[in-house]
């Protein structure tokens, strides 16, 4: 928690420390919930996708442009599973002692651009940003170029924080220019959950979270290159003929279990995570099958093991 985050504020958490506390069994049964969602995404979902993720960013130039593409999806979802597994788990964690953490994530990869992206993914560092740094240099209260500037700064900063490579602060760079038409536009106020009480998205939502994640994953290709030559040279076969060949090395597991984790997400989109409720309302012996198949799949189903990406900034 102290190393990854949430990054907890002295005003939420001391007085929680301070304050006596008893043991509540919804409180408990609701945070063993959160653990084992957690341990699903990381051991099962994110631990998959970095084997291939890695065989290809590590050799990219011997691959189509296709397996390429592949390779920066599953890193996208390794990176956001390895990440938020990570804070479900501390989330739930402390639960179980009676701590109440702060959200960390709200199913980023369901936003419908990049500023609806950023108030969903790593939620207590955007908040630190927004309050310790954006705020004081004067945030978007003055003339647009200053409220550009401000962006600028924070994503750049952002992307410092990860490390002193010229990836991170490219990064970074690449989501300001993304962000910039919501800004120009007046379009970053917070914005509902999409297709709130509804099974489905309109095809314009569905048109915008696919742009959005694109986008996202173009991002994370410069995060995860050792360089920015290796990023262009990634990008640049991409984009080649190669690009509509078939990908090689599929992993069969993650062709079952990846569609099914959007799923189960996006059932349990308006939920503090994916299985909060889901289920509740099932017989009792559909959902302890759902609950064994998740436990089965985290003890037969897992990848090579993976040390927890943000471990390392």
């Amino acid at each position: 928690m102290l190393v990854a985050g949430p990054i907890e504020r002295a005003t939420h958490l001391l007085p929680q420390i301070i304050k006596k506390r008893k043991f509540d069994y919804s409180k408990a049964v609701d945070g063993l919930r959160q653990i084992l969602w957690g341990l699903f995404k990381k051991i099962v979902i994110a631990d998959n996708c970095a084997e291939y993720a890695n065989s290809i960013f590590n050799d990219f130039s011997d691959h189509s442009g296709s397996s390429l593409v592949l390779a920066a999806v599953f890193f996208s979802f390794q990176i956001y599973c390895d990440f938020s597994g990570y804070s479900d788990i501390a989330l739930g964690t402390a639960r179980l002692f009676g701590f109440d953490l702060l959200r960390n994530f709200s199913f980023p990869y369901f936003s419908r651009n990049i500023a609806e992206f950023w108030r969903r993914w790593h939620i207590s560092l955007s908040s630190w940003f927004k309050d310790y740094l954006y705020i004081p240099l004067g945030g978007s209260k003055g003339k647009m170029w200053v409220t550009l500037r401000n962006v600028f700064i924070i994503f750049i900063i952002s992307g410092l924080w990860h490390g002193a490579n010229w990836t991170f602060i490219f990064w970074g760079f690449l989501h300001a220019l993304y962000i910039i038409p919501s800004i120009i536009s007046s379009r970053t106020k917070q914005s509902d959950i999409v297709a709130k009480g509804k099974k489905m998205p309109t095809l314009k939502e569905l048109f915008q979270i696919f742009r959005t994640f694109c986008l996202i994953v173009f991002a994370w290709i410069f995060f995860r290159s050792e360089n920015l030559d290796t990023a262009i040279k990634y990008i640049k076969t991409i984009f080649s003929n190669s690009l509509f060949s078939k990908p090689t090395q599929i992993p069969e597991i993650l062709v079952f279990l990846l569609p099914l984790f959007i799923l189960i997400e996006w059932m349990g989109r308006e939920e503090q995570y994916a299985i909060a409720k889901l289920g509740l309302n099932w017989r009792i012996s559909i959902r302890w099958s759902f609950y064994f198949f998740i436990v089965i799949s985290i003890l037969f189903l897992s990848g090579k093991n993976q040390t927890f990406i943000y471990f390392q900034f």
